[in-house]
């Protein structure tokens, strides 16, 4: 029997507050709690991770650094961009961490290419790539068996602030975006911006209920 996972789909949101608030939710969660899944965009905002280093940090400009204790190096969040934070008992679903990331990436990645974009999971450098341009990133934290941060996956967005960083830790990596990658002919390209990002969460709910068997998003339930 599948235990329910709930989604709770947010306004945008600036950073520190959505950061302090999953953080505490994970500190105080017991055995029974409801594992959960926000999907929401972020005012704009670069994050740098646990070992994240200050050089990565190329230009100085209006954008906040807040430190975070995720995995991974700096990146960027701002609005068009779908940010999915994972709060799991990965302990309860019998998952260890390698397998859960692994199957996050996963997800992503089919979830990408239901856009007829010919993604690839990169489980050296994590995320999700399109011919070599980072179109998704991971940044998870465990602890007591428990998952939370998640992953950002470029939707429609000003990639402009990425040129201020080495995304990721990665000197010379460029990202890129849904909208942009989408072929003329694909039926998404006629959608709005707005109508693309509600397409994308849709797409990555799917994917996500696909590959995690064991947890129940209700997608039933919102048809």
């Amino acid at each position: 029997m599948a235990r329910p996972w709930q989604i709770s789909r947010l306004a945008e949101l600036e950073y520190s507050g959505c950061y302090e608030a999953m953080k505490t939710y994970t500190e105080t969660r017991d055995a029974d709690s409801s594992d959960q899944l926000w999907l929401l965009e972020h005012s704009p905002v670069y994050t740098q991770g646990q070992a994240g280093k200050p050089e990565h940090v190329l230009l100085s400009n209006n954008i906040p650094i807040v430190q975070s204790d995720r995995g991974g190096q700096v990146t960027y969040h701002g609005p068009g961009q779908l940010v999915g934070y994972l709060l799991v008992d990965i302990d309860r679903i019998g998952v260890n961490t390698r397998k859960f990331v692994e199957r996050v990436e996963d997800a992503l990645t089919d979830a990408i290419r239901s856009f007829g974009i010919a993604a690839e999971a990169n489980r050296d450098a994590h995320g999700v790539y399109v011919q070599g341009r980072k179109i998704a990133s991971l940044g998870l934290r465990i602890r007591r068996g428990r998952s939370y941060h998640g992953f950002s996956l470029n939707v429609a967005m000003d990639m402009q602030p990425f040129l201020g960083i080495n995304p990721c830790g990665y000197a010379g990596l460029v990202m890129c975006q849904l909208r942009d990658e989408l072929a003329q002919d694909h039926p998404a390209s006629a959608l709005s911006d707005r109508e693309l990002i509600t397409a994308v969460d849709k797409a990555c709910c799917l994917a996500l209920s696909q590959h995690f068997p064991e947890l129940d998003l209700g997608l039933d339930e919102q048809r």
